[in-house]
């Protein structure tokens, strides 16, 4: 990407290396199973936060010595915080346009684990939005899993993790999410899942829409970009993951759409730019 020198984001909360829960809290093999079929984007944190929560007793936060940082790490901090200025730069006039205000989320960097308004999160489960404080956590160890375990490398493939939560941002903000949350409620949780794959391929799909407005106002994109993305795409599509965790696919229970949906709906929003091209709750074929 092409903003290596752009601005940062006034809204980073550094907090890696600043203590956390190590030793006196961890989740359950069984959430972290339930994380990785989550795919690592775009979680729920009321699905799999707050379970972890309820099922093991909090513990003191206890004191973690800071871990000297690394300059190769601070330089990808940085990266991060670029990429989050550049959608801040993209969503405020489209939101503007359509007669709305945008509210910046706050990206929280941690090591380890952290809390949010959503419960404790861990890098076990990558990277998610709260929005209960509207804030987006990023362990940045997640990039190096993404790159070696999933074989996703590259500055977009990490870019494009970054915008899909802040999709999940734009979803609250437009009210999507309290409606599909509301809705969930009311149906099986077949139907259930179903909801939470058209959430999660819309927010693959803003994430092309930031995509396509950043390169054409910023000219961001360069050579290999898109196709870095659309590999992190693939990579955590539910059935490569199914297929990976538990050696069988089973679409029923799919939360965040296949690795061939994933792609598909990146491309339609970078291809678009629309809000309206993203609306995944009114097609019959996902």
């Amino acid at each position: 990407m092409l903003f290596r020198k752009g601005r940062e984001s006034n809204n980073i909360e550094d907090r890696r290396g600043a203590g956390g829960f190590g030793g006196g809290r961890s989740i359950g093999v069984g959430t972290i199973i339930l994380a990785l079929v989550a795919m690592y984007f775009g979680i729920d944190p009321s699905v799999v936060l707050d379970t972890a929560s309820i099922t093991q007793p909090p513990a003191a936060e206890s004191a973690r010595p800071a871990a000297p940082r690394s300059a190769a790490e601070d330089e990808l901090a940085r990266f991060t915080s670029m990429v989050l200025a550049d959608t801040e730069d993209t969503w405020g006039p489209i939101f503007s346009a359509g007669g709305k205000q945008y509210r910046d989320p706050s990206m929280v960097l941690y090591t380890g684990a952290t809390r949010s308004a959503c419960g404790v999160g861990q890098s076990e489960m990558g990277p998610f939005y709260c929005p209960a404080d509207q804030k987006v956590y990023l362990d940045l160890s997640f990039f190096t899993e993404l790159q070696q375990r999933f074989g996703a490398p590259g500055d977009f493939a990490q870019a494009y993790v970054i915008a899909h939560e802040v999709g999940h941002h734009v979803q609250n903000l437009l009210g999507i999410s309290e409606k599909v949350q509301q809705a969930r409620e009311r149906v099986s949780e077949r139907e259930g899942n179903l909801l939470s794959v058209r959430v999660e391929l819309q927010a693959d799909c803003l994430a092309g829409v930031w995509a396509h407005h950043a390169d054409r106002s910023r000219q961001v994109l360069e050579a290999g970009d898109v196709e870095e993305a659309l590999g992190a795409a693939t990579a955590i599509g539910d059935d490569r993951l199914q297929k990976q965790t538990q050696g069988q696919v089973v679409p029923d229970s799919f939360t965040h759409g296949s690795s061939e949906q994933r792609v598909r709906w990146f491309r339609t929003g970078l291809e678009k730019g629309t809000l309206k091209a993203c609306d995944t709750f009114s097609v019959a074929r996902l």
